[in-house]
């Protein structure tokens, strides 16, 4: 019987071990997408204790303490931190098989030298050990960035933002990782929510023109990405629902956008015409200004209407969407190719199920201006385990060149799942390891450390065109 969560963790063959302690530990972190507060990075704020780092905001952990029948004052609610841990504690001991296990005692073991597991009767021991190392220095938000080998963060920003913290962030010398804004202009394309229109009185505002009319919006979007590119900004994220592309003409849509305007409710397919234009618009502007643009996808939002009146969104009630958009999305790539306006595009599906279709897409629009210049992004969300991380890998190397794919990201609110970047090394490792143990690719350490090195890092590096070295 193996040692629990040993040094060899995952790591079940020689091949693996070395591809992984050889190549892929000692490589950065290039987190170039995240949830993270900047505001907490420029500050350099330090938690007064671990409830404060791993509940708060952490849908995925409040979703099993829900499963494990905790009352929802322990979750989000007000009670007091130590008793919130407890729930904690209790709920992880049963969570055997779920990634939250694993995560939990990599970042108890890397950060707080904790070589235990964590349970209802070892939380007391655990929450005085956290806590007395969260006081220490070393503990505040930089240095843990520090300490995890990160080398530049990619936040996920709206279009009205100040960016005041990144530039904050910026102007200090003491702090050498790069913190980038990223672009989410979702709140810009969601014409059908009660509060759009509050939202464009905003956007003008801030960018200083007036929008009463579609042609205004992408003008005042414009203004928008020229600020963000003047602070360093060159990728995008979009969350959809699904991938839709349902064309009209201008005139169309401008009706459409009147419509809504005048306080009008719109109907579904007047919603995905207005969000198609919106999509092909900025898939051009990214294009132009040689940004990465994310598709996030496959999502089915805020299901628990009760709860979500009582909380709002991003507290733990989404699921997969079964829709599985492989037509609407090789459509929606091909309008922008047709007039080589294409960017660089990462496709990321919460459904399991469409791994083989963003496999087949992707091959349809690659060309040599971008080595990988359409990807398919890391197991997401609900996929970002060792099953899906494994399943995903194993369908872009089945269908695709999983040696130019661009590994890892956190996708995170907490500054401690750095180690997610582990998880998912030791999981490619394995992986090829496994090949390369089963006769399947040869033992070529040379190709082999390329490879690994490329997928933990260096081809994110060289797909986003950052200003850092690869290693």
């Amino acid at each position: 019987m193996k040692q629990f969560m040993d040094k060899d963790f995952i790591l079940s063959t020689e091949c693996a071990q070395k591809l992984f302690h050889e190549y892929a530990e000692q490589m950065p972190v290039l987190d170039y997408h995240c949830h993270i507060n900047p505001k907490e990075i420029a500050e350099d704020r330090k938690f007064e204790n671990i409830t404060q780092v791993w509940l708060g905001g952490d849908h995925y952990k409040w979703r099993q303490m829900r499963s494990n029948g905790v009352e929802e004052r322990y979750i989000t609610g007000d009670a007091p931190d130590r008793e919130k841990f407890q729930k904690w504690a209790e709920t992880l001991e049963k969570a055997i098989g779920n990634p939250l296990y694993h995560w939990s005692h990599l970042e108890l073991q890397r950060y707080f030298g904790y070589k235990g597991y964590l349970n209802g009767e070892t939380a007391e021991e655990v929450w005085n050990l956290c806590n007395e190392k969260l006081k220490d220095d070393s503990m505040s938000v930089r240095n843990i960035i520090r300490k995890s080998n990160v080398t530049l963060i990619c936040t996920t920003d709206d279009p009205i933002d100040s960016l005041e913290w990144h530039k904050v962030i910026a102007e200090d010398k003491t702090f050498e990782v790069q913190v980038l804004p990223a672009w989410r202009p979702d709140k810009a394309m969601n014409l059908e929510k009660p509060d759009y229109l509050s939202y464009l009185e905003k956007l003008s505002d801030v960018s200083g023109i007036k929008i009463n009319s579609f042609v205004n919006l992408l003008e005042a979007l414009r203004n928008r990405l020229d600020f963000f590119a003047s602070m360093g900004c060159s990728v995008s994220d979009h969350a959809l629902e699904y991938v839709m592309y349902a064309p009209a003409s201008e005139q169309e849509i401008e009706a459409i956008f009147a419509k809504r305007l005048a306080g009008n409710e719109i109907s579904k397919e007047e919603e995905l015409k207005f969000k198609t234009a919106f999509m092909l618009a900025m898939g051009k502007e990214y294009h132009k200004r040689n940004w990465a643009m994310q598709l996030h996808y496959g999502c089915k939002r805020d299901n628990n209407r009760f709860r979500f009146d009582q909380l709002g969104p991003d507290t733990g009630y989404d699921c997969i969407n079964n829709y599985a958009p492989s037509a609407q999305m090789a459509d929606f790539l091909n309008a922008l190719n047709a007039t080589d306006e294409m960017p660089r595009t990462i496709l990321y599906s919460l459904n399991p199920n469409d791994d083989a279709s963003i496999g087949t897409i992707l091959g349809c629009f690659q060309d040599v201006s971008t080595i990988g210049k359409i990807q398919q992004g890391s197991a997401w969300w609900f996929n970002d385990h060792k099953a899906g991380m494994t399943a995903q890998m194993t369908s872009l190397a089945n269908l695709g060149l999983l040696g130019n794919f661009i590994g890892m990201l956190t996708d995170s609110r907490s500054f401690l799942s750095y180690t997610r970047h582990e998880y998912f090394r030791r999981i490619v490792c394995e992986l090829i390891g496994g090949w390369v143990e089963n006769g399947e690719y040869p033992a070529d350490y040379k190709a082999l450390e390329k490879i690994v090195k490329g997928i933990s890092y260096n081809n994110a590096v060289r797909y986003f065109g950052f200003d850092l070295e690869t290693k």
